[in-house]
């Protein structure tokens, strides 16, 4: 989570920043870092490294049930060192740049957005992330909010991880912390453990007992961008009784 005394508005919508090798600071916001992972970063680094989900999170990641939220995070695991830098930074940069997190992507802006309706993003905001040691920010180059989310290539991040926000935003707290340990399981999995959750659709009964059709099939099997948002869709289902499944006509 993003400390609030950094988070700042952007006045008319412009802000000024740039990131570059010959800046004293270069890499230092890659170090003591609190970084969460969503699904689909976890999606791109694994695939990025040529991992599978499972060992990745092994590898990379720490989880646990947020006490405050009351649903399982991912995040990434730093190195065992003093600075606790990125394991994917090098003097030169970042070694997986093309498929950093979106939160990497993002800096320095950070996000909000409270509820997810059709796809369409109700109450979106971003604000400034203001970090004393980054001397980027003084830096001539001037972006509108909208050039820097073209330029980070974060359309197909936030639309990714917005299925993953309209599972929880907007619902009330009460209600998450009311899932079973296995519920909880199943969320990890679905959203996480993309690996698994193909093997639980594709290798158990699964497809037995809902009616999926052939043209949403097709897409999962060779669509991973498509499978997780078919498992946001089983989320709604299996957690909170929405009718995003149809059971299989057996008679």
């Amino acid at each position: 989570m993003i400390d609030q005394a950094l988070m700042h508005p952007i006045n008319d919508r412009i802000f000024r920043f740039a990131c570059h090798k010959d800046l004293p600071c270069f890499t230092r916001c890659c170090a003591n870092l609190n970084l969460f992972l969503t699904p689909y970063d976890v999606l791109r680094l694994k695939n990025r490294l040529n991992l599978s989900s499972e060992v990745f999170l092994e590898r990379y990641a720490t989880s646990y049930v947020d006490e405050k939220f009351g649903i399982p995070v991912v995040k990434l695991k730093m190195n065992k060192d003093e600075t606790r830098r990125c394991p994917f930074v090098s003097p030169e940069g970042c070694v997986i740049y093309e498929d950093r997190p979106g939160a990497c992507r993002l800096y320095p802006l950070g996000r909000a957005a409270s509820k997810i309706y059709d796809g369409y993003r109700t109450g979106e905001y971003y604000f400034m992330v203001k970090e004393s040691h980054c001397l980027g920010l003084n830096e001539k180059q001037k972006w509108t909010v909208q050039e820097w989310l073209t330029n980070q290539d974060l359309d197909e991040y936030n639309t990714m991880n917005d299925f993953f926000m309209d599972i929880t935003a907007g619902r009330h707290a009460k209600i998450i912390k009311r899932l079973s340990d296995r519920q909880l399981q199943m969320y990890y999995m679905a959203f996480y453990n993309l690996d698994d959750f193909r093997r639980f659709v594709f290798e158990t009964s699964f497809l037995d007992r809902f009616d999926i059709t052939q043209d949403v099939l097709s897409r999962i099997k060779t669509d991973e961008n498509e499978l997780m948002a078919f498992a946001c869709q089983w989320l709604k289902f299996s957690l909170f009784g929405e009718k995003t499944f149809r059971l299989a006509d057996i008679s």
